[in-house]
């Protein structure tokens, strides 16, 4: 039942004096660390509980865990704690959790998010912007209210998506940003926050499906999954990832030609989505062709695609995904 008289959330204070951090993938590491350098009284750092992960299912910290205490921080894991410590302000960075209301009555929280906001709130706003094609995205200092990244603007900074950006490349930029707009904010003014305006677009998690390449798509759309990394389809009924391609540039194709290698034009070569349509490694998509870089095998290691054929000796008219 919803309170008739909720209590209004706390606001967070221009210059804070002590603040609580919670994080807690690799990506929440850096800010963390950023703040600890730049003096900041950081009384606590709350994180989600340890996790068994690989193959022998050993219960292991979080990269926010060990780095908190690499510092010399306390943490916790109760969520509760962080209105007992005396801080006037809590940092959130890929917490991983939704912060209740009771909590955000206590203490004031701001998020560092990485997207331009209101596009893409949720958990994946830097898969979701590299998959959809946008052309700029940044980082977000946020006030954190109820429901999922709805809260005011404290400041942002933006970049582009190179053509060749990563997930990795990317994300690595916008970590380097979002530290130094939270040092820049908390050191100097916080200031008030400015609503969100525009139009809203929401970052599911990435499912472990979308990784399978559909080769019926264009080839600049199977471009865009293979830098989000783990891209995969099958070859001869075997897994094979997909580590680098790109999109077939015909025009520099027809020149790489007089070098040797004879690469037949587009249309040359009736192959159906997912065939191989050319040395090198050329494969059909559903508009347009894609060359493949590097690829990895089931059970083996990366490697070039020279190498790979070596191996696999695919020939025109092959299929993957078949």
């Amino acid at each position: 039942m919803t309170d008739p008289d909720p209590q209004p959330l706390a606001v967070a204070p221009d210059r804070p004096g002590r603040l609580v951090y919670l994080g807690t993938p690799d990506v929440a590491v850096p800010p963390l660390g950023a703040l600890h350098a730049a003096g900041l009284d950081i009384a606590l750092v709350v994180t989600r509980p340890d996790k068994r992960r690989g193959r022998g299912a050993a219960l292991l910290p979080s990269p926010v865990k060990v780095a908190a205490a690499e510092l010399g921080i306390e943490v916790d894991h109760d969520l509760e704690r962080v209105a007992t410590v005396g801080a006037d302000l809590a940092v959130v960075v890929a917490y991983g959790r939704i912060i209740p209301r009771s909590v955000l009555e206590q203490i004031a929280m701001v998020n560092l998010h990485f997207s331009l906001l209101p596009r893409w709130r949720g958990a994946a706003p830097v898969e979701r912007a590299l998959l959809a094609g946008d052309t700029h995205t940044g980082v977000c200092l946020m006030e954190v209210a109820e429901g999922l990244d709805t809260g005011g603007i404290y400041g942002q900074v933006e970049t582009e998506i190179a053509a060749d950006d990563t997930l990795l490349s990317l994300r690595g930029r916008l970590v380097v940003m979002g530290c130094d707009l939270l040092v820049s904010r908390l050191t100097t003014s916080l200031g008030r926050p400015t609503p969100q305006g525009g139009e809203i677009t929401h970052a599911d998690k990435i499912d472990a499906s979308e990784y399978e390449i559909d080769w019926t798509r264009p080839a600049v759309e199977l471009d865009r999954l293979v830098r989000l990394g783990g891209a995969r389809t099958s070859w001869r009924g075997k897994r094979l990832k997909i580590w680098s391609a790109r999109p077939v540039d015909e025009q520099d194709l027809a020149l790489r030609s007089h070098g040797g290698t004879v690469y037949p034009p587009a249309g040359s070569v009736t192959a159906a989505p997912g065939g191989v349509d050319g040395p090198g490694l050329l494969v059909q998509a559903g508009n347009g062709r894609v060359e493949l870089v590097e690829v990895q095998p089931e059970g083996r290691a990366r490697q070039f695609i020279k190498d790979w054929c070596n191996g696999a000796r695919p020939v025109v008219g092959d299929r993957f995904g078949a």
